[in-house]
């Protein structure tokens, strides 16, 4: 006696399997989350000293690896040149004119305690947000923001020496700031080296740390296929001190490096718009109080610059490599951005903190599957601001609203044609010595306003460049081209009045 089911009946069941286990699979897909991660990549200091934005010298394999993945910004700006603002425009979408957050030792908490911040905003959203390196700048009082993390911010050093020559193995002025260790009066600290190049492995330095933890983290993140993630690795060099392995300083023959080519303020500009002093003093063998006359030095500094950003790139290469042997690329928005360019002694300055073109221009690279196309730039003027808006966008999120300020515009559609254009101008400011400096660069010129803080009704002094014309910012053109500035004046004159600067609290 055979014990074999009929046939069709037989057919009719293992249908009846196949259905049931089809129907199980669609809907296991179907929960699987159809929004593509973010992997948001911070350097320090970083100007376009990158060969994808046309610098002959830098060595930067992978971030030019990235820029043809994607969209390379040409004129893009920070929208204050200092490291906390900068980040604060970032990660709240407002510029610090609308905020009042311009100077260290501003928690935005004080002010808006309900703030929603960038990743915060991903986390309302679905997401998860994961963040290590420098990515809120923690230290000269100020702290890391945990209601803006799905995990613990992991944090490494900014100011780092191995060799015992460099600190004497004792705490350093910068060390100190970065830490928020205020025991002792800063100055009363020893200063450390200005550079350092140990012979060493990548990760003896927190970027090559930094960059480990971000490979186990995207490899932890993509074992999760329903839940996409927003990663914020924020790297530090090329921030002083130029601490980078030897290796990378070999890359380059320190003889051959471009030297700064106008060192002098620039004609007719009102004396507080060139700063020459600050953080560079605070490094050993650096004058104090003095500015740098010595080529030697110079070299050094241009030497340990360079090979800074070279190692920072292949920190960025190994992230990258990453993402592509998990197979994440076509899943997942990568942007890549420097919080503020820096002085090269260009103007004597060895620093940031100015409204001049070295310490506001910056580079923003977007890849986002679908939208861009590879190997495109665009001259469409860019802020830091506009990065929340564009990456909400870009994730099909609902537009942010804050209740902080939301200055950014959506960059989107650039993104999809690069010649089209959404904005004159870029925006930024900077506060020295009593005045505030607004400014707007177009494609062409710079415009910065200077009034007194305490007194606005007061007549305010003009900064004018011709981009075309004197690239180098040698001359001030505000008194002989009385046109051009009541156009930018104009210009200018379309956005609110600057902010007051936050009160600290103590």
């Amino acid at each position: 006696m055979s014990f074999a089911l009929p046939k069709p009946k037989g057919v009719f069941v293992f249908s009846l399997l196949l259905a049931f286990f089809g129907f199980e699979d669609a809907l296991s897909q179907k929960g699987r989350s159809s929004k593509p991660n973010v992997l948001l990549i911070l350097v320090d200091d970083l100007k376009p000293a990158l060969g994808c934005y046309g610098d002959e010298v830098a060595v930067s394999p992978n971030i030019d690896r990235l820029a043809d993945m994607g969209t390379r910004f040409e004129l893009a700006y920070c929208n204050q040149s200092v490291c906390m603002a900068s980040r604060y425009n970032l990660l709240l979408g407002s510029r610090s004119t609308s905020s009042g957050f311009y100077s260290f030792g501003s928690q935005f908490r004080d002010v808006y305690p309900d703030a929603v911040t960038l990743p915060q905003h991903f986390i309302n959203n679905g997401y998860v947000a994961h963040s290590m390196g420098k990515v809120f700048h923690i230290g000269h009082g100020n702290t890391n923001d945990d209601a803006s993390w799905s995990v613990p911010h992991l944090k490494d050093k900014v100011i780092e020496y191995l060799l015992p020559e460099s600190n004497h193995r004792q705490l350093t002025r910068e060390e100190a700031l970065f830490t928020n260790e205020f025991s002792v009066p800063i100055r009363s600290l020893p200063r450390g080296a200005a550079w350092e190049n140990a012979d060493v492995l990548d990760e003896a330095y927190a970027d090559g740390r930094i960059a480990s933890h971000a490979v186990d983290r995207l490899r932890t993140l993509s074992s999760e296929s329903d839940q996409p993630f927003f990663l914020a690795v924020g790297f530090v060099r090329p921030h002083l001190p130029f601490s980078a392995p030897r290796k990378y300083w070999e890359m380059y023959d320190r003889d051959k490096l471009p030297m700064p080519e106008f060192e002098k303020a620039p004609e007719g500009a009102p004396p507080y718009a060139v700063k020459r002093q600050g953080e560079i003093n605070a490094f050993k063998p650096v004058p104090i109080e003095d500015v740098i006359y010595q080529d030697d030095l110079k070299r050094d500094l241009i030497h340990g610059y360079y090979a800074s950003v070279s190692y920072m790139d292949a920190q960025v290469g190994r992230v990258l490599d990453e993402v592509e042997t998990l197979g994440l690329e076509e899943k997942t928005i990568i942007v890549l951005w420097g919080d503020h360019g820096w002085h090269l002694g260009d103007h004597g300055s060895w620093t940031k903190h100015s409204n001049h073109e070295q310490a506001n221009r910056i580079p923003i690279i977007v890849h986002a599957p679908g939208v861009t196309k590879g190997e495109t730039s665009t001259r469409q003027m860019a802020e830091t601001v506009d990065i929340y808006t564009t990456l909400s966008s870009l994730a099909g999120l609902p537009k942010p609203t804050g209740p902080q300020p939301i200055d950014g515009l959506d960059l989107t559609p650039v993104l999809k044609d690069p010649s089209k254009r959404i904005r004159e101008y870029a925006y930024h400011a900077y506060p020295k010595r009593g005045y505030m400096g607004r400014a707007i660069r177009t494609e062409r010129y710079r415009l910065v306003e200077w009034r007194r803080q305490n007194d606005p009704s007061a007549t305010p002094e003009y900064e004018l460049y011709d981009y075309e014309k004197d690239p180098l910012e040698t001359r001030n053109l505000a008194a002989s081209q009385p046109k051009v500035l009541a156009k930018m004046t104009r210009l200018l004159e379309t956005e609110p009045p600057a902010k007051p600067q936050v009160t600290k609290k103590r």
